[in-house]
């Protein structure tokens, strides 16, 4: 397989990558920072002369590997071994892609792991034990006890998200208001020197006067509405393509350091990123 047709198989698999990684992180915004670690050890093992048989499996597993990295960071829940074979049967897809990540954040990661990759993505029980490096005993059992569980769960209305702080807030409504105005001069204005744009999925560029086309694309640009809102409790500029959508077609992420803009993260060739987030609309 050619580099670049290696590279182009990752890209085709990344929404997929996105589906798992989301939902065992808990945050579709985490997620995608797993995603992007998981390329990064897969284009590295390859240029190192790594061998792939399979690489949906290959990459499945670095990336479960990777959300664990991240889960234990985090220092939230351990893997639980299980043994017991149960029977549940499983839950249609569209329940399982309306289910908040809050829920599967209350299963053991097994458990959360069986149940995304067989009842989301549609991978063989054998896949699964593969990918988690378990039996296929152990990997049937979690399923059952985790769609039980996510049954019981997806009953329940989940915690509203912590308030985000005044300050934070009122920073991207400020943001927000300059877009809806097209006074990208006032947005440069506010750019750190060292400033860092983040287009994922796309590219990534460094200083305030490398960004400068990224702003000059948005102010072409008639048909997207800019409103201030939340994703998963943060800030954010939601874009919505046009007066009528219901819900936002891609979001924009900011980082401050004092009152500079330090990063700015757009989420417009990442549409997938939004499949399942907890965003909501606040101006």
């Amino acid at each position: 397989m050619s580099a670049d047709t290696f590279e182009e198989r990752l890209a085709a698999l990344r929404p997929r990558l996105h589906r798992y990684c989301a939902r065992m992180t808990g945050s579709t915004i985490d997620g995608e920072d797993v995603v992007q670690d998981t390329f990064v050890k897969a284009l590295s093992a390859r240029a190192e002369g790594a061998g792939v048989d399979h690489l949906d499996a290959w990459l499945f597993r670095i990336a479960h590997n990777t959300s664990l990295d991240l889960l234990r960071r985090r220092a939230r829940s351990t893997v639980v071994p299980l043994t017991d074979v149960l029977e549940a049967a499983p839950m249609p897809e569209a329940d399982i892609v309306a289910v908040g990540f809050q829920a599967f954040m209350q299963l053991p990661e097994l458990q959360r792991c069986a149940v995304i990759l067989k009842d989301v993505l549609g991978h063989s029980v054998e896949e699964v034990a593969s990918i988690a490096a378990c039996t296929p005993a152990a990997a049937k059992s979690a399923l059952q006890r985790g769609r039980t569980a996510l049954r019981r769960l997806a009953k329940r209305s989940e915690a509203r998200l912590p308030l985000m702080p005044d300050a934070a807030r009122q920073k991207m409504a400020t943001f927000v208001d300059l877009f809806r105005a097209g006074d990208f001069d006032a947005i440069r204005a506010m750019l750190a020197e060292d400033v860092k744009l983040d287009l994922v999925n796309r590219l990534a560029w460094e200083g305030r006067e490398k960004i400068a086309p990224y702003f000059t694309r948005y102010a072409a640009e008639t048909r997207w509405r800019f409103a201030l809102g939340a994703i998963e409790g943060r800030p954010a500029m939601l874009v919505f393509d046009g007066d009528a959508a219901q819900k936002p077609a891609h979001f924009v992420l900011l980082d401050w350091r004092n009152e500079r803009i330090a990063g700015i993260r757009d989420f417009l060739f990442a549409p997938y990123v939004l499949e399942a987030a907890d965003w909501v609309r606040l101006g």
